[in-house]
């Protein structure tokens, strides 16, 4: 039985230097299909709303699944927030949220959008998962209403998530937290997928394990 479908929209960071990589992360192989590709399928599967890419200056994209929607970074290599911000204004008219992912999380399950995306209430602007160590603002779910804000960010100079989660109403999901969730405990009991692939040692071993469909 597959995952229901999220209501909200879907949104995936591709630029990035990928230097540790020395590769375009995008067009890395994961089982026989681009990276980049393998998650915007799966976001459109997981999700009710648009599926938009956000790539790079000047970066090549693989092929994408039809109906794929592509708006570049207005200011690449500063950090992911300009990216954030420009994909929840692109879908801002046709979604109130989004789950925004990086390309770099192979491993990433529907389960775990639905869970994030399904936590987003009406206290909060973010729901940012807090896992292995580290905030997770890439695998993270977004009011879509958040785009001024962030434009006003950018335009300041800023370009880290945390100065714009000083700012609104962040629900912080802890592991525990996460696992709340009864269809994503079963799936992902361990949260790999938050796993990024950030070297190619990272990548092979991130293909050596089971990976969702």
């Amino acid at each position: 039985m597959g995952v229901e479908r999220r209501v909200g929209a879907g949104i995936v960071v591709a630029g990035g230097r990928s230097s540790r990589m020395g590769s375009n992360k995008a067009w890395l192989d994961w089982h026989g299909v681009p990276l980049l590709s393998r998650t915007v399928a799966l976001l459109g599967r997981a999700l009710d709303g648009p599926v938009v890419v956000v790539r790079g200056a000047g970066q090549e994209l693989p092929e994408l699944p039809a109906g794929t929607e592509v708006v570049d970074d207005p200011v690449p290599d500063r950090g992911p927030l300009p990216a954030i911000g420009v994909g929840l204004a692109r879908v801002a008219d046709r979604a109130g949220a989004a789950f925004v992912a990086s390309v770099d999380i192979p491993l990433l399950r529907p389960e775990f959008v639905a869970a994030v995306l399904g936590a987003l209430d009406d206290t909060h602007d973010v729901v940012l998962p807090v896992a292995h160590g580290h905030h997770q603002p890439l695998a993270a779910a977004y009011r879509t209403s958040l785009a001024p804000t962030i434009a006003e960010l950018v335009e300041a100079g800023i370009g880290r998530p945390p100065s714009l989660f000083d700012r609104v109403r962040v629900l912080r999901l802890e592991e525990a937290g996460l696992l709340a969730d009864a269809e994503l405990a079963r799936a992902d009991p361990g949260l790999e997928s938050l796993t990024n692939v950030n070297t190619p040692g990272e990548y092979e071993a991130a293909l050596a394990r089971p990976f969702p469909h």
